[in-house]
């Protein structure tokens, strides 16, 4: 019985990892085509959320399945549990990710007001926090969830780069306003991504430790 739970849960592990590299790839191209202002990408990032959703309800039936039939103890039941809370900001990581390939579309025809250099840098940030989040929970390393939790810092502080230059070009030129609220709203989402992928690894701190704060 047992030989057959780790089974099952190297298969949850595995259903984790490819909802992990939907995501990832979600965010590199939603960002491709916003730089590139590439309409077909976008649309395909818009496409892909209904497999990233369907990869969601793939885990939680196998979550639930291992609850059910397996009735497991009080570790693994800290690691199903968690798994099942993960799923939940993977899932509006790839939300995000559409949210900004539909502003994307609608800039599409327009010439931008800036160079996207720090919004670059914020998603490259948010891939290698989601990346290192599921890797620390396949492989129960607590400490480079730790590392995740501070890296959030750096996103966060991008996002303050982005709206002070940007909020500076409003004042600057009235007539740029609403393609900077859209870059804000670009920048937002990705901040939004980087506090996702920190909930993530709060999560898998608590499924080896039974804590959120790691102790």
């Amino acid at each position: 019985m047992r030989n057959r739970f780790d089974r099952q849960l190297c298969q949850l592990n595995d259903e984790l990892i490819e909802m992990g590299e939907l995501i990832e790839k979600a965010i590199e191209d939603t960002i491709k085509a916003l730089v590139s202002q590439d309409v077909e990408l976008a649309n395909t990032v818009i496409n892909m959320d209904d497999e990233i959703d369907a990869k969601e309800k793939e885990i939680e039936n196998l979550c639930l399945k291992l609850l059910l039939q397996q009735q497991p103890v009080a570790k693994d039941l800290r690691l199903i549990s968690s798994a099942l809370k993960m799923i939940t900001d993977m899932e509006r990581i790839g939300d995000h990710a559409t949210d900004i390939s539909e502003i994307t579309i609608e800039l599409s025809s327009q010439k931008y007001i800036k160079k996207l250099e720090h919004i670059q840098q914020m998603s490259k940030e948010t891939m290698v926090m989601l990346v290192q989040s599921i890797e620390a929970f396949v492989n129960k390393d607590i400490d480079k969830a730790r590392s995740v939790i501070e890296q959030d810092d750096i996103v966060d502080n991008l996002f303050i780069t982005v709206k002070r230059e940007l909020i500076g070009m409003i004042h600057e030129n009235v007539d740029a306003g609403e393609q900077a609220t859209d870059l804000l709203m670009v920048a937002k989402y990705l901040e939004r991504i980087g506090d996702h992928a920190t909930n993530i690894s709060e999560w898998v701190i608590f499924s080896i430790t039974g804590s959120h704060d790691g102790k």
